[in-house]
């Protein structure tokens, strides 16, 4: 186990946070805030870990925005940051309805 929420919402609260200027561009693109952004990680969970990332180990969060929708977040952590990569909303068709679980591919 690799990164935990405990120390993602701890970088979070003390505000050592990278946002990358790829993510804003997407977030906009998609309509999603900072603070859903922020809400998501604070009512979160970790349902993916990609321990092989570079330049830090990162995982995928799964939360709710602030209107309540599914939200994924990606993010690492490094050098005392928090490297937010990419948000979205999660595509039906691409994941279960618990959002956690990626559908197989036919």
């Amino acid at each position: 186990m690799g990164l935990t929420m405990n120390e993602i919402r701890k970088l979070v609260k003390e505000r050592k946070i990278k946002w990358q200027n790829h993510m804003i561009q997407r977030m906009r693109e998609r309509n999603i805030t900072r603070t859903d952004v922020l809400e998501c990680i604070q009512n979160g969970e970790i349902i993916e870990e990609y321990e092989k990332d570079y330049p830090y180990p990162s995982c995928l969060i799964l939360g709710r925005a602030k209107n309540g929708n599914a939200l994924h977040v990606v993010c690492a952590v490094g050098e005392g940051w928090l490297w937010l990569k990419t948000a979205y909303h999660p595509f039906e068709d691409e994941w279960c309805d618990d959002f956690k679980t990626r559908r197989k591919k036919i």
